[in-house]
């Protein structure tokens, strides 16, 4: 065989082992989210996604390992669905409805039963795996901070908000959204998350607390 066919037989392996592994964490997702980080054991993921404990093991070194990753990933696919391709706010456009919209964006991302199922278990595990607690809040949390901190800089450079510390205006966004809202869902379960129309009014209403705070035209 010569090198390009060697080449072609590299790119179908590549493939095939992508392919495994996105079957892993898919499984792997489900039963964690399902059983807990206790009640899961490897032998069921390896059934679930169709190969074999070696190939699990092969990819992720432990279940410990594994939840890692299905914590990030889940944590940062959140998080660029909310934050990555949002547009800059256009001349001319309203800014409460802008940081309305953005704001909803964030609470219908998080506020799903997937995501906060995902929250309570790396709560409960935060004694055993503090490590699990760390990516949860890098990856979630900290990162959303940080990418807020930087459309409020940008809109405070337009002249458009009043803000010294752009850090301290995204936490002040982030808990006057999601506070209430989160903590009903984290400790009423999956029933207390809140309907499209209830998470918007809560958005609007705390984009007019925010603004009375940081508006240029309310100062």
């Amino acid at each position: 065989m010569g090198l390009e066919g060697n080449e072609h037989t590299d790119v179908e392996s590549d493939g095939r082992s992508a392919r495994k592994r996105r079957a892993i964490l898919d499984a792997a997702t489900e039963v964690f989210l399902k059983s807990g980080y206790l009640g899961t054991n490897m032998d069921e993921i390896a059934a679930l996604s169709s190969v074999s404990k070696q190939t699990v093991y092969k990819h992720f070194s432990s279940k410990e390992a594994l939840f890692v990753e299905i914590v990030g990933g889940m944590t940062t696919g959140a998080g660029d669905v909310v934050h990555n391709d949002v547009a800059q706010l256009a001349e001319g456009e309203d800014l409460a409805a802008y940081l309305t919209e953005y704001a909803l964006r964030q609470l219908t991302v998080v506020l799903t039963p997937r995501i906060m199922q995902l929250r309570r278990l790396v709560i409960g595990e935060v004694t055993r795996f503090p490590e699990l607690a760390r990516v949860l809040y890098e990856r979630g949390p900290a990162r959303a901070m940080n990418m807020l901190a930087a459309v409020f800089a940008g809109l405070a450079e337009r002249g458009l908000l009043e803000i010294e510390d752009p850090g301290v205006a995204a936490e002040h966004f982030n808990w006057l959204i999601m506070s209430a809202p989160l903590n009903r869902a984290m400790l009423l379960g999956d029933a207390a998350i809140p309907s499209s129309a209830e998470l918007r009014r809560n958005a609007e209403a705390g984009v007019r607390v925010f603004l009375a705070a940081y508006g240029k035209s309310q100062r």
